[in-house]
């Protein structure tokens, strides 16, 4: 790897930890400290409106539905979620946010618009044109080279 690489290597791993760390510092304070920063991002896989199918939900987060099933237990014992059985299909189990689930994605949502909006209040036109035309190649490469 050439030293620009190890520069980009390293700043594209110090900005993935900072923001885990960040979401996860911001979640241990207040209503929503009883939820891991990965029982969050399951309750955004949800989504805010329709039950989603097991398989559905695991595949967005590249994780096995019994994985899963781990996951909505605990956050169905929390009450941020609930099951549902499938009218057309007994088998099929869906899974849809409670109202105390949905406040956590809303503010979930609202942390990301925060962050994004702070980290890029200095940024230039041209610099916000350039980050994501940056960001959407990188996302391209990692969903065209590594399987979702």
């Amino acid at each position: 790897m050439s030293s620009g690489g190890n520069k980009i290597n390293n700043l594209l791993v110090d900005v993935y930890n900072d923001i885990l760390k960040i979401e996860e510092d911001a979640f241990k304070e207040g209503q929503f400290k009883d939820v891991s920063i990965k029982e969050v991002h399951t309750v955004e896989a949800i989504g805010m409106y329709e039950p989603k199918p097991m398989s559905e939900v695991a595949k967005s987060l590249r994780i096995t539905v019994g994985t899963l099933s781990v996951a909505i237990n605990n956050l169905v014992k929390k009450g941020y979620v609930e099951r549902y059985k499938s009218e057309s299909d007994r088998r099929l189990v869906k899974v849809g946010l409670t109202q105390k689930g949905r406040l956590l994605y809303r503010m979930h949502e609202a942390f990301h618009i925060t962050m994004v909006n702070n980290c890029t209040d200095d940024f230039s036109k041209e610099e916000m044109e350039v980050l994501e035309k940056a960001l959407e190649k990188l996302t391209v490469y990692f969903k065209g080279n590594f399987k979702q």
